[in-house]
């Protein structure tokens, strides 16, 4: 059965460093059809949810360059169940990612959910896009009011992906995050101030009187 992800990661070398570690039987001739070639709405709800993913190219000297790519949630979009896409933002002007993505289209990708410790991988080739020379496309990427300059489009057409097992996740929250979860807590201790408050001033009318 088709195992789209390792297919593509499984290299010789690979092959032999599972064998040379006992795991080769676990991932050869697998039963379950793991083709992974499309998205579906599990992962197209998951990629609306990021506000961040890493995207690693290789160079013309093989090495691999890793960086983090961020904005407001959603702001990688998935336009169809091959095609993700994102406005590359304007930062430090080293252009690293955009000259190995020039060079050579293979990218792999790592979306990650801390506080619910799930991580996707995904393998696709990047397509660069001027902005104004596709209107609908960057109508598709537009963020509103976020203060970024894009400065082209990211096309990344899906090779594979694949979903990571939970381990070594630590979980980690963004500040939205935890203003959510705290807000129940604020709200009881405003009240049980104001109860206090309250009380206080019954106590010291009563030691008035």
């Amino acid at each position: 059965m088709a195992y789209g992800f390792l297919d593509i990661a499984a290299t010789p070398s690979v092959r032999e460093a599972q064998a040379a570690n006992g795991s080769a039987a676990l991932w050869s001739g697998t039963k379950a059809h793991r083709a992974f070639d499309r998205f579906t709405g599990v992962e197209e709800q998951f990629i609306a949810a990021r506000d961040s993913f890493y995207m690693a190219s290789v160079s013309e000297t093989g090495w691999p360059y890793v960086q983090h790519r961020g904005g407001p949630k959603g702001f990688l979009r998935v336009l169809d169940d091959k095609t993700l896409a994102f406005a590359d933002f304007r930062g430090n002007r080293q252009y690293i990612s955009l000259g190995n993505l020039t060079a050579n289209d293979r990218a792999a990708l790592i979306l990650m959910d801390y506080p619910n410790r799930r991580r996707l991988k995904i393998y696709a080739r990047a397509e660069q896009r001027g902005m104004a020379a596709d209107p609908a496309l960057a109508q598709a990427l537009d963020l509103g009011s976020y203060k970024a300059k894009p400065e082209r489009a990211f096309l990344l057409h899906l090779e594979a992906f694949d979903w990571n097992c939970p381990q070594h996740i630590t979980p980690r929250f963004t500040e939205a995050e935890l203003e959510a979860a705290l807000a129940p807590v604020r709200d009881r201790m405003e009240q049980l101030e104001s109860e206090n408050a309250a009380l206080t001033r019954e106590l010291a009318a009563l030691k008035g009187a």
